[in-house]
């Protein structure tokens, strides 16, 4: 498979280095410098690039029949036009603001609690995700992620959100219940980002040569 790399960040470089693990062959690479150029032609691409820059991008790839894994994150304002893109085009887009196996299936995790927890009153709950300094959206799109996921079992208490943005910090995520003399936490801790390109490199060999618009729910079967 022939991949396109769009943003050649810490997130795009590394999933290059990753690349040939999974059966696949870097036709080019797209960031600031030569966005403007010509695209060469690829199979799927994978977008670590901005969030002002996915419409754009979708649109492009689409009408050049490129199946996409989008993993930035921020642009949610913008999904309705992007889903219509893709639906034109006829492309398949898998889309998670976490790619990392191991996230997904803590939401999984998550939401059998919240569905256990909604009929115990007396438990209230929370979320807490903490990122290095330079990320910009708060809270994560994992974050949120969580809270809609709880929120789909039926658990309709309030859910406090909150976020840590300082150094380094690769990716941490916390759901806690609290009731009188007892807590429960499930933690998932990125210690780098392997996890989030392996998975972005899953989807975009799972994704080709299908039609429409996933998660990575479909992509695991979850």
């Amino acid at each position: 498979m022939r991949l396109l790399i769009i943003g050649y960040g810490r997130m795009g470089k590394m999933v290059e280095g990753l690349s040939a693990e999974f059966g696949m062959q870097v036709a080019g690479r797209i960031d600031i410098d030569n966005v403007d150029g010509e695209w060469p032609d690829a199979d799927v691409a994978i977008d670590f690039s901005a969030a002002d820059a996915v419409p754009g991008n979708v649109a492009r790839l689409g009408g050049r029949g490129i199946d996409i894994v989008i993993g930035t994150t921020g642009w949610g304002a913008h999904e309705a036009a992007v889903r219509r893109e893709v639906e034109t085009h006829g492309i398949g887009v898998v889309s998670a603001p976490n790619f990392a196996l191991g996230v997904n299936l803590f939401v999984a995790l998550t939401e059998r609690a919240a569905e256990l927890m909604a009929a115990q009153a007396g438990f209230g709950a929370w979320i807490h995700e903490a990122h290095h300094a330079a990320k910009r959206d708060a809270p994560s799109g994992t974050a949120l992620l969580l809270e809609a996921a709880m929120r789909g079992t039926g658990f309709d208490r309030g859910i406090d959100v909150s976020s840590t943005r300082a150094g380094f910090i690769p990716g941490t995520h916390t759901v806690g219940f609290d009731a009188a003399g007892e807590t429960i936490t499930l933690t998932h801790t990125a210690r780098d980002r392997s996890g989030f390109a392996r998975g972005a490199l899953e989807a975009a060999r799972w994704v080709h040569g299908r039609k429409g618009w996933f998660t990575m729910r479909d992509v695991l079967g979850l």
